[in-house]
């Protein structure tokens, strides 16, 4: 992979990838709405339930959340509608018109499907959010295979997963293109030795793009060619 830092954004070395896997939220499809729903509509929504204000939901949930940050737990509809009193799921489903693809998501997907290459989407998101969101969006028939951290217990955060993933659904980590927003995935993306490994600078388009430090990045996969 030639430096990024010098050119901008990061060149992907085609003829060292077989198989391409993705982030869904922030890579394929616009962080916003997970943003909006996090930040805000749960924050509220559990302020009516329970009678208290802003301030109070806050105080309550944002212990929560940094206790669970990069754990499993984190991404577990379940967990949350345990912890909230609120159907995670019927709450995610309200505001569905909010799911969208990140502009050039779907170009490049179909790039890699008329390469040839194999297409994984590999996510921390519950099956529950993940098919959501891929019904909503109709693009679930684009991918080869599709994998949840939940199957194996441990969220792409940790090196557990890319080894039950591996386990799992044999693939060659040299010959593997991996792309997510996350600094602490591609972190241990790269320590498992996945061969290349790019950062997506602007996952949320509410909000300006940001640096993802210490990895090769875009501001999005319409940066990215395979030639």
């Amino acid at each position: 992979m030639k430096n990024a830092a010098s050119l901008g954004d990061a060149q992907v070395d085609g003829s060292q990838v077989d198989l391409v896997m993705l982030d869904m939220d922030g890579t394929i499809l616009d962080l916003a709405y997970d943003n909006y729903f996090w930040r805000t509509l749960v924050f509220e929504r559990y302020a009516a339930l329970h009678g208290i204000s802003r301030d109070e939901a806050d105080a309550r949930l944002l212990p929560e959340f940094i206790a669970t940050q990069h754990t499993l737990p984190w991404y577990c509809t379940d967990h949350w509608s345990r912890v909230t009193g609120l159907d995670m799921l019927v709450l995610k489903a309200e505001i569905r018109e909010r799911i969208r693809p990140l502009p050039g998501a779907v170009a490049f997907l179909d790039a890699v499907r008329a390469s040839g290459r194999g297409l994984w989407l590999v996510t921390n998101a519950h099956p529950d959010t993940w098919r959501l969101k891929l019904s909503h969006t109709g693009l679930q028939p684009r991918f080869d295979r599709i994998v949840s951290s939940h199957e194996f217990g441990a969220p792409k955060e940790h090196l557990a997963f890319w080894r039950g993933l591996r386990a799992a659904h044999a693939f060659d980590p040299a010959r593997t293109l991996f792309v997510d927003d996350s600094k602490a995935v591609l972190d241990a993306a790269r320590a498992y030795g996945i061969g290349q490994v790019i950062g997506i600078r602007h996952p949320d388009h509410s909000a300006p793009p940001r640096p993802v430090e210490g990895h090769d990045t875009v501001d999005a996969l319409a940066h990215l060619t395979l030639d």
